[in-house]
């Protein structure tokens, strides 16, 4: 398969993949592992926001109430979160602030979700509730300044799935929703609020019915979001859930259908659509996240997520996580980039593809359903990827004159498989430090080089085996050796 590339192409490819990206709990941002862990993600990738659950949970520590004089009187207490979010900019990333859960003292039920029991009820005090969210924000206004402002506010989450939101009430949400809204803009009106942070279940009434009330309540949000996966029902079988990959075009046709709901809103035509989480499995113990295979298929959702999205955010950045309580092993199907004990999984590489692929250049000169091509002034950069069960190989001539130098990183089944190391190795639950030290060397992609000398043309081919992703630069060489140096020689000599 030849495809020739011109180099005057401007083709329509937005890439924000490291716009946001998940996390687990924001309490869990207290422990060692979690912090090492975002600083190896920030360090060779760099993602801009960070968003998690739990930020009014009670392990977080911000809601208290007590009893002076016969009256309930209310404070709050910022210490864990200060150290939270000092953390967090430190490492050079901002909090993209999901407002929940419920305090347990402010809640209106004991409804709880996940093994550290988030409350997942209204509040019985709708101005508890106000209250509280806009003392933080001028806590934080006070603390870190106007750069506040350019954070992202969302309203709970999920709230169309009873299990996060009681009984998945649309029309309590609703008023969750338009007080907080209000109660954020009585306090500046330059905070960005969003919701309804939808997944799945009735997305299209949810988005409709919920742009609705937001048009007949006279507000408009800053953002519109919900969630993104993409594998059917799991099978569950001891720890883990086992789950088929979904038809990646039906995907993006289903994220397209809520953006064209938007656009359907004279109000709202054009507004931001974030998708605050998106995977391929929806459960932390679906054991396709480990897999070299996710990090194809993620790769092809990336090509793609930015023609309706402004922003979409990996769920999630690490595996220090524990929604259904604490993992038994390292590859274990959580979702992070990174697995305990610091090991790169293989969709690791593909956000920093991506990442470097924007580094080099935002102009695109080609984009197909396998790979996307960048061009700048030293050269080309691109992406491919390989979902499928043989072995495939691109042939690119792109225009260019001179010498060049090709470089590939490669991450397949044979060059980048920590999993498969794990399990041949026994898949020992708890590894010492030098089976993850080998297990992070097996985490690592295949880099290769060759010159390219070309007159008007030159003809590139890329092998992308099955479950792999490619990322290549053909990038212009200027040779300037030493006195007396000669390569071939030295290669040569015996």
């Amino acid at each position: 398969m030849r495809t020739v590339i011109n180099g005057d192409e401007n083709i329509a490819f937005r890439n924000n993949a490291d716009m946001c990206i998940g996390t687990g709990r924001l309490g869990l941002a207290l422990t060692k592992e979690y912090l090492e862990q975002l600083r190896l993600v920030q360090e060779q990738i760099g993602f801009r926001f960070i968003r998690g659950h739990g930020l009014f949970t009670d392990d977080v520590a911000i809601y208290h109430e007590y009893e002076e004089d016969g009256v309930t009187r209310t404070e709050y207490n910022y210490t864990y979160l200060d150290r939270i979010f000092d953390s967090y900019i430190e490492l050079g990333i901002r909090p993209y602030l999901e407002l929940g859960f419920m305090p347990e003292k402010m809640a209106s039920g004991t409804q709880t979700i996940f093994y550290w029991k988030g409350n997942t009820t209204p509040p019985a005090d709708y101005k508890k509730w106000t209250d509280m969210v806009q003392a933080l924000l001028r806590h934080l206004i006070g603390r870190y300044g106007e750069e506040v402002y350019d954070w992202y506010i969302e309203v709970w989450n999920e709230p169309n799935l009873p299990g996060f939101w009681y009984k998945a009430d649309m029309d309590e949400y609703f008023r969750l929703f338009v007080e907080t809204f209000r109660a954020i803009k009585e306090v500046d009106g330059r905070f960005k609020v969003g919701g309804p942070a939808i997944c799945g279940v009735n997305d299209e009434v949810w988005m409709r019915r919920f742009l609705e009330f937001c048009r007949d309540s006279g507000i408009t949000p800053d953002t519109v979001t919900r969630h993104h996966y993409t594998v059917e029902f799991p099978e569950h079988d001891g720890h883990y859930d086992y789950s088929r990959l979904e038809d990646p075009d039906m995907r993006i046709a289903n994220l397209q259908s809520s953006r064209d709901i938007i656009d359907s809103f004279d109000e709202f035509k054009g507004t931001p659509m974030h998708i605050t989480e998106f995977s391929t499995s929806y459960t932390p113990q679906g054991v396709i996240h480990d897999t070299n295979l996710n990090a194809a298929y993620i790769a092809g959702q990336l090509s793609r997520l930015g023609d309706m999205n402004e922003l979409y955010s990996y769920w999630t950045f690490g595996d220090v996580f524990e929604e259904r309580g604490v993992p038994f092993t390292p590859f274990h199907g959580g979702f992070g980039l990174v697995a305990n004990g610091l090991i790169p999984k293989p969709v690791f590489y593909t956000f920093a593809f991506y990442k470097q692929l924007k580094l080099f250049s935002e102009r695109c000169v080609h984009r197909d359903a396998s790979s996307v091509i960048v061009k700048s002034e030293s050269g080309y950069a691109g992406i491919l990827w390989n979902i499928g069960e043989e072995d495939i190989t691109r042939e690119f001539s792109l225009a260019a004159d001179g010498g060049y130098t090709l470089i590939t990183k490669t991450v397949d089944e044979d060059t980048c498989n920590p999993l498969k190391l794990w399990h041949d190795l026994g898949e020992p639950a708890y590894p010492d430090e030098k089976i993850n030290a080998l297990l992070r060397d097996a985490a690592k992609p295949l880099i290769q080089s060759s010159t390219v000398t070309a007159e008007s043309r030159a003809d590139i081919y890329l092998t992308v085996k099955k479950h792999g992703v490619v990322y290549f630069e053909l990038r212009r060489r200027t040779f300037t050796p030493d006195r007396g140096y000669d390569y071939d020689r030295a290669v040569s000599f015996h």
